[in-house]
């Protein structure tokens, strides 16, 4: 890779992280609209990482949860997509299975208040078995005890029966 290149990664990392402060500042819409000139620029088949990345961050900043869920699913294939090598370029101890707790917690949390038990449980046991690759730190720790916390709504939810 040429120096440009990598340049160039970092950058669009940098207006990711960007957009980002703009989301947890409370500046949905902001943040939601760059990240869309961001996703126009990237592509659908532009860098994995960059995708995942925006994604991830593009699911927060929806106000509807079905939007949620396509972001978060969009996130979810751009890491199926994604090796190693790229993820260390960016930042050398982190792996791609790292990205799956969290993923699937997401999607889980999605498809609960989308009022799809079967489908939230299905996606919370698969952020279960890949906490594994969590590191033993602040980040692992609050994601695993996301996922208990998802585990206890889950149980509530399930046990009251909807209505179509």
């Amino acid at each position: 890779m040429t120096d440009q290149q990598q340049a160039s990664e970092d950058a669009v990392m940098t207006r990711i992280g960007q957009a980002v402060m703009l989301l947890h500042a409370g500046d949905r819409a902001e943040a939601r609209d760059r990240l869309a000139d961001l996703w126009t620029e990237i592509g659908h088949d532009g860098d994995p990482l960059h995708r995942c990345t925006l994604a991830h961050y593009m699911a927060d900043a929806q106000d509807e949860p079905e939007a949620e869920l396509a972001w978060d699913l969009r996130a979810l294939t751009a890491a199926e997509g994604l090796g190693d090598g790229r993820v260390a370029r960016h930042e050398p101890a982190l792996v791609v299975r790292a990205f799956y707790p969290s993923l699937h917690l997401n999607l889980a949390a999605d498809y609960l208040r989308l009022r799809r038990p079967d489908a939230a449980r299905s996606h919370l046991d698969r952020a279960r078995a890949a906490t594994d690759a969590l590191g033993d730190d602040g980040y692992g720790d609050g994601v695993r005890a996301a996922i208990e916390r998802l585990e206890l709504r889950l149980r509530g939810e399930e046990g009251r029966s909807y209505s179509p």
